[in-house]
C-alpha cells in the first residue's frame, strides 16, 4: 500500500520538484496557521476570553475558517505524506499528530453536535461541557503542531 501511495503521479512530480514541493509545504504551514489561528480565538472566546464579541457571529465563522483550514492541511499534509509514506509510518512525532489531529477532529464534531453549541450560538451561554470541549481543543491542536515540529527531528 505505501509503494503504491509513494508511485501516485502526484507523489512522483511532487518527488521530482524541489519548487513544487516548497509551495506545498508553505501551502501546508499556512493553512496549519489558518487552521490553529481560529481554533484559539474560538477556543479563547470558549473559555471567557472577549465576552463582548457575540457568539453567535464569532462561533460558527470561526468554525467555517477552522474547517477550511483544515481540509487545505489534510490535503496538502496527504501530499506531503506521499513523497515518503514508509518513513513518516516509521515516525513516532508524525503518528502521535495523526492520532492528534484526530482527537481534535472528533472533539470539533462532538462538539458542534451538542445541544449546548447550538444554545451558546443563540443565547451566548457557555456550558461547562463546552468550556471542557475548549480546553481539550487547545491541548490536542498545540499538541499537535508540537508533534508535527517534532518529525523532523526523529
Amino acid at each position: 500500500m505505501l509503494d503504491w501511495i509513494g508511485s501516485l503521479p502526484p507523489a512522483v512530480y511532487l518527488q521530482r520538484s524541489p519548487n513544487l514541493y516548497v509551495l506545498v509545504n508553505a501551502a501546508h504551514i499556512a493553512a496549519l496557521g489558518v487552521l490553529i489561528g481560529a481554533i484559539v480565538a474560538l477556543d479563547c472566546r470558549v473559555l471567557g476570553a472577549a465576552r463582548t464579541l457575540p457568539f453567535a457571529v464569532m462561533g460558527p465563522y470561526l468554525s467555517r475558517i477552522a474547517r477550511d483550514g483544515l481540509l487545505v492541511a489534510v490535503a496538502t499534509g496527504a501530499w506531503l505524506f506521499s513523497v515518503r509514506p514508509h518513513e513518516y509510518v516509521e515516525n513516532a512525532a508524525f503518528l502521535v499528530k495523526v492520532g492528534l489531529v484526530t482527537l481534535g477532529v472528533l472533539n470539533a464534531v462532538w462538539l458542534h453536535r451538542r445541544a449546548d453549541w447550538s444554545h451558546a450560538v443563540g443565547q451566548g451561554k457557555m456550558s461547562t461541557a463546552m468550556r471542557l470541549h475548549a480546553s481539550a481543543s487547545l491541548m490536542l491542536w498545540f499538541g499537535a503542531v508540537l508533534a508535527g515540529r517534532w518529525i523532523g527531528f526523529l
